[in-house]
């Protein structure tokens, strides 16, 4: 028993307490987990998830334009990053309310220039080495600046979102009451947009502008095969990107792998494993669904 506690100390407990990096990383991870699951599930919620993925883009020409001017300055990087993606997102609903063309289609479209953009700045002034780091993150590697920052931006989304959580939720599932009830849906849209971006620029240092998007999304739909409740989806999220960032770390750390890579690829092993085997919508649950009939209609005698 002894050799047992022993062991399973030196796997999953001596490495992420042993080493001072280690433990920025966990913290910077377990951040990340509070703040961004919770978008991630309105984003799902409000079939949006491919959004994500095109605003964890278009903050990269902003990172690659303090990178260019500063170097590596956590503030300068963050800064760009943040003021790209907002004009993005603004860019983005003023050609959708100009030319009647549907707002993720103009996301799309800035989202693909912003990434050749970001990648030609960040060619242009550093290495390939640069624009790995750049692309993928080093969570390994962030300093108590980052961590700060990390720190803030989770603190002020979750109270943000208590704030409006019931505005989110409402502008879901009925935008028409919302706006019979005066209030602004665009306004409410804005700051959910504001707040992605926020999160996403937070992730970029951690994760990379091209895996930041993973940890916001993945928890999420993973979670839609467990729960149905709005609540249990947000729980839920949570967990199991808390669980992701842990285990990522320990994966990379035994392994000698990259750590933002094995985060997200835990986060999507967890997927899979839902899919195949979760309480709602799993392939499982509609195997058993169609078998039930069967097994009703054989077990029921007809009268002779």
């Amino acid at each position: 028993m002894l050799d047992l506690l022993t062991t399973l100390n030196a796997w999953l407990v001596a490495p992420l307490t042993d080493y001072a990096f280690m433990r920025r990383a966990l913290v910077g991870g377990l951040a990340l987990s509070l703040a961004a699951p919770p978008l991630g599930v309105f984003l799902m919620l409000r079939g949006m998830s491919l959004v994500g993925d095109a605003m964890a883009h278009a903050v990269l020409p902003g990172v690659a334009l303090g990178f260019v001017l500063a170097g590596f300055s956590l503030p300068a990087m963050s800064l760009g990053g943040l003021v790209a993606g907002l004009l993005v997102a603004g860019l983005a609903g003023s050609v959708s309310r100009m030319t009647g063309h549907r707002e993720d289609s103009a996301m799309a479209s800035f989202y693909l220039i912003s990434l050749a953009l970001g990648v030609m700045l960040v060619s242009l002034r550093g290495s390939s080495v640069d624009l790995t780091h750049v692309l993928f993150g080093s969570i390994l590697a962030i300093d108590d600046t980052a961590l700060w920052l990390i720190a803030s931006v989770a603190s002020a989304t979750l109270l943000v979102m208590a704030l409006i959580f019931r505005v989110l939720v409402v502008e879901c599932l009925d935008p028409l009451f919302l706006r019979g009830q005066g209030i602004r849906g665009g306004l409410v849209h804005g700051v959910f947009l504001g707040l992605m971006v926020l999160n996403l620029t937070a992730g970029f240092q951690t994760l990379g502008t091209l895996m930041a998007v993973g940890l916001m999304m993945l928890p999420a739909t993973t979670a839609r095969f467990w729960s149905q409740r709005l609540e249990g989806l947000i729980g839920l999220a949570i967990l199991i990107a808390m669980v992701s960032s842990t285990g990522g770390l320990l994966v990379s750390y035994h392994l000698g792998l990259p750590s933002g890579p094995c985060i997200i690829l835990v986060a999507g092993i967890a997927y899979l494993a839902s899919a195949l085997c979760g309480r709602h919508g799993s392939l499982l649950e509609r195997v058993r669904r169609r078998a039930t009939p069967l097994e009703t209609d054989e077990n029921t005698c007809t009268p002779s």
